[in-house]
């Protein structure tokens, strides 16, 4: 038999639910109270003044389902997230399917604050000692990084965000791009900070937006585009200690060879001349087997007992877990190549924030398998339970 889907304006009949519905949502609803968004709704000024078709609760819960149902247009992931809130019983009454019109006009009336509040007081770090692979000798790893997304080709678009250049063609790329940075735990992939910036505005500028998540006890790992003596002492000044990889050409002086085969040395700000105002770091330098990059890590852990350099090197691959995360947003939940469906500001930022909590959503459900199994989140795929999910 075939299942009845209601076009705009017809009646949604209250027997045709399908249990998949039910699941998605619930997984959004466990994470994403619905109490927390009606705070979060009142606290942005996004609520309604009249009775809507579309509230701005169910306008939040209809973000993040589009995030979810990402290859679904709009009124199917209206259909599929109307069920979900019918059986969680989070909707009541008869419902006609909204609009694709009717669901961007509601979209706009919400705006981008609710989403980027909702990340904010919902994404934390998950990892307890009990989480395997998220810990080494006490230290909570953590990474920094950052990303890009295209977003449609719209003037406004353009305009907020800029458009990456291109060596085909006439010289620029087909779509603009959003810049994201974010920090995430290496151990279970779920990013508990977040922001967002044009094109023109280097990850290491967002990155700074993020450093008040940071604690003492947390092991900071980046690559070697976040370097640089300012942005070292402010991650530094959090309490946290980090583990950032340099460029190969960066003047490092031997201060002192420590027993391990790291050494310790001094960096200066850049007009800093007369190394007046040094810190120092310690210095890790290897190799992988059969190749012949040499790889140059620095950390604020100065004393090699308390980490060895052998164990600082193999450490610094967790920060590859971040470009999985990364992939697991842009390329599964996403879908490969596609675009944002924002045509504008507003909605990219409240789209971006969006996929980000549905991330979040997604990893803590994994995250919670794992902990009751007493395995390392790393071995439950986030392809298959997006799958289940959905």
């Amino acid at each position: 038999m075939v299942g009845f889907v209601p076009r705009a304006g017809q009646v949604k009949p209250p027997t045709d639910e399908r249990l998949s519905d039910r699941i998605a949502i619930g997984v959004l609803t466990r994470v994403v109270p619905p109490g927390l968004v009606d705070e979060v709704v009142a606290a942005t000024d996004a609520g309604e003044v009249r009775k809507r078709l579309l509230p701005a609760r169910v306008v939040v819960y209809f973000v993040l389902a589009m995030c979810l149902f990402s290859g679904q247009g709009y009124e199917e992931v209206a259909r599929l997230l109307t069920e979900g809130l019918a059986w969680a019983r989070r909707w009541q009454g008869r419902w006609e399917v909204p609009s694709t019109a009717a669901i961007s006009r509601a979209r706009a009336r919400l705006g981008a604050e609710p989403l980027r509040v909702l990340f904010d007081r919902v994404c934390r770090p998950l990892a307890t000692e009990a989480t395997v692979g998220a810990f080494y000798r006490g230290w909570h790893l953590v990474a920094v990084d950052g990303s890009t997304l295209d977003v449609p080709d719209t003037p406004s678009n353009v305009e907020a965000y800029g458009r990456p250049g291109s060596s085909r063609g006439p010289g620029r790329a087909a779509f603009p791009q959003v810049r994201v940075a974010a920090l995430a735990e290496c151990g279970t992939h779920a990013m508990f900070a977040a922001a967002t910036g044009p094109l023109s505005v280097h990850e290491t500028t967002l990155a700074r937006r993020l450093f008040g998540q940071l604690r003492a006890g947390m092991l900071l790992i980046a690559d070697r585009g976040f370097v640089g003596f300012d942005l070292w002492a402010e991650a530094a000044a959090t309490g946290a200690d980090l583990l950032w990889r340099v460029k190969t050409n960066m003047v490092l002086p031997v201060v002192a060879l420590l027993p391990d085969g790291s050494y310790l040395s001094r960096i200066v700000a850049a007009g800093d001349r007369k190394r007046t105002n040094p810190a120092t770091v310690r210095v890790v330098e290897y190799t992988l087997a059969g190749a012949d990059t040499v790889y140059r890590l620095i950390t604020t852990i100065l004393d090699p007992q308390q980490a060895p350099a052998a164990d600082l090197a193999a450490l610094y691959a967790q920060r590859w877990e971040f470009e999985t995360a990364l992939d697991e947003v842009k390329t599964h939940q996403r879908g490969p190549g596609m675009v944002l469906r924002s045509r504008h500001p507003d909605g990219v930022e409240q789209e971006v924030y969006g996929f980000l909590l549905v991330h979040y959503a997604i990893r803590e459900l994994m995250w919670q398998a794992a902990q009751h199994a007493g395995e390392d989140p790393d071995r439950i795929s986030f392809t298959r339970t997006l799958n289940a999910i959905t």
